[in-house]
C-alpha cells in the first residue's frame, strides 16, 4: 500500500482545512432595498418640492388676481361716482388739505383685510384704509412712496414692519374719474396666501415618512420574494460539489419564462454536458486501467524471471531492477486509478461487517513499526484495552490506516515519532495518525485530498519520496463511503495530524 500525496517544504503556519462559506444573496436583497429606498426618497422629495412650489405660485397668482380685481372695481366705482356726484375731492373750509368726499369713503372702508391708499394728482394722500392706518408711520410712508412713485401700472412685493411682513402690492393710475385723483395702491399680506402651501408642506412632512417606511418594507419583501428562486438555486448548487453530483438538476417552472427560469435551464444544460464529459472520462480511466493491468503483470513476470536467471549478465541486473521498480509503481498507479474509477461509477460496494477496529489499528502499527525501524523512527500506539466494535469494510479501513501510517513514516525524518491512536466517542470512532515530520504548508493544506495533486519541490518521481498523488484521495473516499469524514491539521516543521471519524450508525454506501 504505497502512499499518495506529496507535501511541500514548510513555508508558514497552516490551519485546519475549512470550506469557504457560500456568499449569501441577502446582500443582493439589501443592495436592492437600499437602491429602491434612495430612488424613492429622491422621488418623494422632488415631488414634494415641485408640488409645494406649484401651490405657492398658484397662491400668489390668486393674490395678484384679487389685487387686480379690487383695483379695477375701485377705479370703476370712482368713475361711476364722478359721473353721478361730480367732484369727488373736496377741501374743507379753513383746511387746505384735500380729502375724499364723505359719501365716497364707506365703499373703501369695506377693505378690512387689504391695504388701500388713494393719492391725489399732486401726490398727497386722499384716503388710507383702516389696515394701513394701523401700520407704523415708516410703513405708511413706505407704501405712500410706492404709490406716488409709479407713473404706470406696477405690480411688486415689498417688506414692511414686522407686523405687516411681506406684502404684495399693485399701483395703477385712476382714469375716467375726477382729474384731481392720482394713483391708487392696493396691497395684501402674503401670509394669508402662504397658509395653504405651508399646510400642504406640513401634511407632506407627516405623511412622507410613513409612506417611505411602508414602501421600504414592501420593497424589502418584494426583493426577497423575487430572489427566492435564486436562493433555492444557490442551495442546489451548493450540494453539487464535484463530478459525483452532476446528475442533480435545478427545478424549473415550465410556466415561467423569467430570468431565474432561463438561468436554471442554462445551468441544467451545462450540468448535462459536464455529466456526459465526466462519465466519458470515468469510463476511459476505468477501461484504460483495466486494460493496462494484464500487460503490466506480463512485464513484471518477465523481468522477475530474468532477474532470477543465473545466466543474466551482472551488468544487466541494475537496469532490470530499476525497470521492475517502475513497473511496480505503474501497477500501483493503475490499481489506484481503477479503485477511484469504480468508486465514481458506484461499482465498489463495501463489504460491511462488524469487526474490532482496535485490531486493525494494531496491524497498521506493526507495519508502521517495520517501516520505521529501517528509517530510525519511533512508533507509538494508543489503543483502548478492550475491543472496539464497528460495522465497517475491514479491508478498506485497513487500506485507509496503512496509507496514513506509510505517509507519516515517509515524511518523518530520522529520530522522529509516528503515533497511532484510537478513541471511542460513543456515537463515533476516531482514528488519529500523527507525526513529527516536515508538515504541510498552509497554502497546500486545502489541496492534499485532490487527485494527482503534488506539492513542490517533491513533485518529481525521481525524488526520495515518490508517490502517485492518489493515496489521500482514496483515503478520503473510504472515510466518506462509511459516512464519516477526514480532516488534517499541520504546522510546517512541527508535523501533521490526520483525524478520521466514522459514525456507529452510518449508512455505508459507495460515494458516487
Amino acid at each position: 500500500h504505497a502512499w499518495s500525496t506529496e507535501c511541500r517544504a514548510p513555508r508558514s503556519p497552516s490551519v485546519l482545512r475549512v470550506r469557504s462559506p457560500v456568499p449569501s444573496v441577502v446582500s443582493i436583497r439589501r443592495r436592492l432595498t437600499i437602491g429602491y429606498a434612495a430612488a424613492l426618497a429622491i422621488t418623494i422629495v422632488g415631488f414634494g418640492v415641485i408640488l409645494y412650489l406649484n401651490r405657492r405660485s398658484a397662491s400668489f397668482a390668486d393674490l395678484d388676481n384679487r389685487l387686480e380685481l379690487e383695483s379695477r372695481l375701485s377705479e370703476r366705482y370712482l368713475a361711476d361716482s364722478y359721473r353721478v356726484l361730480g367732484e369727488l375731492v373736496i377741501t374743507i373750509e379753513n383746511d387746505t388739505t384735500p380729502s375724499l368726499g364723505a359719501n365716497i369713503t364707506p365703499y373703501f372702508d369695506s377693505f378690512r383685510d387689504d391695504y388701500l391708499i388713494l393719492l391725489g394728482k399732486d401726490g398727497r394722500v386722499l384716503y388710507l384704509s383702516n389696515p394701513v392706518a394701523a401700520l407704523s408711520f415708516a410703513s405708511i410712508d413706505q407704501l405712500t412712496r410706492l404709490a406716488a412713485g409709479a407713473s404706470k401700472r406696477e405690480l411688486g412685493t415689498t417688506t414692511i414692519d414686522p407686523a405687516g411682513g411681506l406684502v404684495r402690492y399693485l399701483v395703477m393710475p385712476i382714469t375716467g374719474s375726477d382729474p384731481k385723483l392720482g394713483n391708487i395702491l392696493v396691497a395684501a399680506s402674503t401670509s394669508s396666501n402662504a397658509i395653504a402651501p405651508q399646510a400642504l408642506l406640513r401634511s407632506m412632512l407627516v405623511i412622507a415618512p410613513i409612506t417611505f417606511i411602508a414602501s421600504i418594507l414592501l420593497g424589502y419583501w418584494l426583493a426577497g420574494s423575487s430572489l427566492k428562486p435564486l436562493e433555492k438555486m444557490v442551495d442546489e448548487l451548493t450540494e453539487i460539489t464535484d463530478g459525483r453530483s452532476l446528475h442533480r438538476r435545478l427545478p424549473v417552472d415550465a410556466r415561467a419564462n423569467d430570468e431565474p427560469a432561463r438561468l436554471a435551464q442554462a445551468a441544467n444544460g451545462m450540468f448535462e454536458r459536464l455529466e456526459q464529459s465526466f462519465a466519458a472520462q470515468q469510463r476511459f480511466v476505468a477501461d484504460a486501467s483495466h486494460e493496462l493491468k494484464t500487460p503490466l503483470m506480463v512485464l513484471r513476470a518477465g523481468v522477475e524471471r530474468v532477474l532470477v536467471n543465473p545466466n543474466t549478465p551482472p551488468e544487466s541486473l541494475q537496469p532490470l531492477d530499476e525497470s521492475l521498480e517502475e513497473i511496480n509503481r505503474m501497477t500501483e498507479l493503475v490499481e489506484n486509478l481503477l479503485t477511484l474509477a469504480r468508486a465514481d461509477e458506484g461499482l465498489s460496494p463495501l463489504a460491511v461487517e462488524e469487526c474490532d477496529v482496535a485490531e486493525l489499528v494494531n496491524e497498521a502499527a506493526e507495519t508502521a513499526g517495520m517501516l520505521a525501524e529501517l528509517a530510525g523512527i519511533e512508533v507509538r500506539t494508543q489503543v483502548p484495552p478492550g475491543p472496539v466494535l464497528l460495522n465497517v469494510d475491514r479491508n478498506r479501513v485497513r487500506q485507509l490506516l496503512l496509507n496514513l501510517v506509510t505517509n507519516a513514516v515517509k515524511y518523518t525524518p530520522r529520530g522522529g515519532q509516528v503515533g497511532l491512536g484510537l478513541a471511542d466517542q460513543g456515537s463515533a470512532v476516531e482514528f488519529v495518525v500523527r507525526d513529527t515530520g516536515i508538515g504541510i504548508a498552509a497554502g497546500d493544506l486545502p489541496h492534499i485530498f485532490d487527485r494527482f495533486w503534488r506539492a513542490d519541490p517533491v513533485r518529481s518521481r525521481e525524488s526520495d519520496r515518490p508517490g502517485t498523488g492518489l493515496g489521500l484521495a482514496i483515503t478520503k473516499w473510504i472515510a466518506e463511503a462509511h459516512g464519516g469524514s477526514i480532516s488534517a491539521q499541520s504546522r510546517p516543521g512541527r508535523g501533521t495530524i490526520f483525524t478520521v471519524s466514522l459514525p456507529r450508525q452510518q449508512q455505508p454506501a459507495v460515494v458516487s
